[in-house]
C-alpha cells in the first residue's frame, strides 16, 4: 500500500509540474519553453542572431539559425565578452534576449519596454539581478532585455573590415545588435502576447547613449514607439581626442585608430584576429565606443535633429544630481582647473565661474561640470531639439534621491551617483545603500509607474502619479524625484547656458580646428 501510494503521489507530482509549465510559443525560428514565475511566463536565453563567432567576428549581426524541436529558454545566456572581467559567465556568443509577459494569450497585445543595458560600451550583461523584469511585467508591459556586443568586439573599426563590408563601414556592431534585436522584436513579440506597434526602448549610461543613438539611426526607423533614457544622449560634437560628452570619432579617424590597436597586439590581418579565441584578445577602452560611420550613425546628431533627421517619437529623458561624483573627480581645486583649461580651453575661465570650486576642496559645484559635459548638457539639448523640431513631446526629470548628510559626514555635499536610478526603476532596490532613505519604496513605485505608463499610452500620466507636463523652451519644466515627485525648473540652467556656448563653439571651424 505504501509503495502505491508513493507511485501515485510521484505521478500527481509530475502530472502538476506539467501542468505549470506554460505552453511553448512558435518564434519565427523555432519553438521556445518558458517557465512560470508568480504570474508571468518568463523566456531567458533567447537566440535573435547567428553567434557572431569566426568569419562572423566583427560584421553585422544574421538571423538566427531555425531549430527543431522546442528550445528550452530558462537560463539567461552568457554575457558577451569585456575587457577587465574573468571569461567565466561571458562568450562571444552572446546574442540572445529574454523576454517576461504578463499574457495570458498571444492575442493580448501588450505594450513592450525594452532594457539596453549599460557599462560605457565596454562591459554589461541582461543577467545581472537589478535588470530583472518582473516587477515592470507586473505593471502591464511586455519587459525584453537584449545583448549586444561590446569592447573591440562591439566597437572597432579597421579599413580592412570597412573594405569587406558591403556598406564600406566597420564599427558600431554592438548598436548593430541592438537593430538586429528590436527587428525580431517585431516579428515575434506578438507571439508573447505584446504589441510591435508599441514598443518602447530605455537604457542607461551607454544604453540611455544608445537609445538616443538609435533615435537618429535610419537603419532603426518604425522599429520602436518611444524612448527613455537615462543619463544619456550623444549629441557632442566629434573630436580625435575624445572626452565624456564629445566621444565620437568619425570614420576615418576610428579606422586609423583600430589599425594601430591590431599592430600593437601583434597581428598583420584581420584574419589572423578572427583566429584568436576572444578572451584573448588585449581590451582597450578608447575604441570601445560608437562612431559617426556615415550609415548607422549618419552624422553628428546635433546636426541630424537641427535638419529634422530623426525618428521622431515620444521621448522621456533625465539625469542624476551628482554624476560627476562617479567618474575619478578632482582631488584638489588645482587639479580641476588644470583639467578644465585642457579640455575647454577659451572658454575655461568662464566654465570655471559658471561651476565653481573651493579654495581647499571640489565641491559639488565643481563635479557638476563634469556630469553636465557627459549627460546634463546632453539631456537638456536634446528635450529642447526634440519640443523645438519634432511633432511628438518630451519630457524632462532629474534624479535627486538621498539623505542629506550632515556637516561632519565624509558624505556631506554628495548627491546620487550614476546608475543609482536602474535599481528605482526596475524596483530593485538596495536598502544598505549609504543613500538609502525611507521614501525609495514611494519614489520607486512612482517612477516605474511613470515608465511603464509612458510605454502604453506615450506620455508618463496616469493611474494616481502627480501630472508631469511636457517639456519645452516656452515651458521649462522637470520632474524632480527628490523624496517625492515634483516639478520644478531646469537645474544649474544658467551654467547650462555657458556649457552650450563652449559646444556652440566647437562646430565652429576654429572650434574644430582647436579639438585636433
Amino acid at each position: 500500500m505504501r509503495s502505491t501510494a508513493l507511485f501515485v503521489a510521484i505521478l500527481f507530482n509530475a502530472a502538476l509540474i506539467i501542468a505549470q509549465q506554460p505552453a511553448s510559443v512558435k518564434v519565427e525560428e523555432g519553438s521556445v519553453q518558458g517557465t512560470s514565475e508568480d504570474g508571468l511566463t518568463v523566456y531567458k536565453g533567447i537566440p535573435f542572431a547567428t553567434p557572431p563567432i569566426g568569419d562572423l567576428r566583427w560584421k553585422a549581426p544574421q538571423p538566427a539559425a531555425k531549430w527543431e524541436g522546442v528550445k528550452q529558454a530558462d537560463k539567461f545566456a552568457p554575457g558577451p565578452i569585456q575587457g577587465g572581467n574573468p571569461p567565466s559567465g561571458k562568450n562571444e556568443d552572446c546574442l540572445y534576449l529574454n523576454v517576461w509577459t504578463p499574457a495570458k494569450s498571444s492575442k493580448d497585445k501588450i505594450p513592450v519596454l525594452v532594457w539596453i543595458y549599460g557599462g560605457g560600451f565596454n562591459g554589461g550583461s541582461t543577467s545581472e539581478t537589478t535588470y530583472s523584469g518582473e516587477k515592470l511585467a507586473k505593471k502591464g508591459v511586455v519587459l525584453v532585455s537584449i545583448a549586444y556586443r561590446v569592447g573591440q568586439l562591439g566597437f572597432m573599426a579597421h579599413p580592412e573590415l570597412s573594405a569587406e563590408s558591403p556598406d564600406k563601414v566597420s564599427g558600431n556592431y554592438g548598436l548593430l545588435d541592438m537593430i538586429a534585436g528590436l527587428k525580431w522584436i517585431q516579428k515575434n513579440i506578438a507571439a508573447f502576447g505584446g504589441d510591435p506597434g508599441k514598443v518602447t526602448i530605455f537604457g542607461e549610461s551607454a544604453g540611455g547613449i544608445a537609445v538616443s543613438m538609435l533615435c537618429a539611426s535610419p537603419l532603426a526607423k518604425g522599429l520602436f514607439h518611444g524612448a527613455i533614457s537615462q543619463s544619456g544622449g550623444s549629441f557632442g560634437p566629434p573630436r580625435l581626442t575624445t572626452f565624456p560628452g564629445e566621444n565620437l570619432k568619425r570614420l576615418t579617424d576610428a579606422e586609423n585608430a583600430g589599425a594601430a590597436y591590431v599592430q600593437n597586439a601583434g597581428f598583420s590581418s584581420i584574419a589572423e584576429m578572427r583566429k584568436v579565441n576572444a578572451d584573448k584578445l588585449p581590451a582597450i577602452r578608447g575604441l570601445a565606443w560608437p562612431i559617426i560611420d556615415g550609415w548607422v550613425i549618419p552624422d553628428d546628431q546635433y546636426k541630424l535633429y537641427g535638419a529634422k533627421k530623426y525618428n521622431d517619437v515620444p521621448i522621456l529623458v533625465g539625469y542624476n544630481s551628482d554624476e560627476g561624483a562617479s567618474f575619478s573627480p578632482p582631488k584638489t581645486p588645482e587639479d580641476y582647473i588644470n583639467g578644465v583649461k585642457h579640455r575647454y580651453g577659451k572658454f575655461a575661465d568662464d566654465l570655471i565661474k559658471a561651476y565653481p570650486v573651493g579654495t581647499s576642496n571640489v565641491p559639488k559645484t565643481a563635479r557638476d561640470l563634469a556630469r553636465d559635459a557627459a549627460f546634463g548638457w546632453q539631456t537638456w539639448i536634446w528635450a529642447r531639439l526634440h519640443a523645438k523640431m519634432g511633432k511628438t513631446k518630451a519630457y524632462y526629470y532629474y534624479f535627486d534621491q538621498h539623505p542629506d548628510f550632515p556637516a561632519d559626514s565624509p558624505r556631506f555635499g554628495y548627491g546620487s551617483p550614476h546608475g543609482q536610478d536602474v535599481g528605482f526603476v526596475f524596483q530593485h532596490l538596495n536598502p544598505n545603500s549609504q543613500n538609502a532613505t525611507v521614501t525609495d519604496q514611494q519614489v520607486s513605485e512612482v517612477m516605474a509607474t511613470y515608465w511603464t505608463n509612458f510605454a502604453k499610452y506615450g506620455h508618463p500620466n496616469g493611474n494616481g502619479v502627480p501630472n508631469w507636463p511636457a517639456f519645452s523652451d516656452a515651458n521649462p519644466v522637470v520632474m524632480y524625484f527628490n523624496q517625492t515627485a515634483h516639478t520644478g525648473p531646469v537645474p544649474g540652467a544658467g551654467s547650462l547656458k555657458v556649457l552650450d556656448e563652449y559646444f556652440k563653439w566647437r562646430r565652429t571651424s576654429e572650434g574644430e580646428a582647436w579639438a585636433k
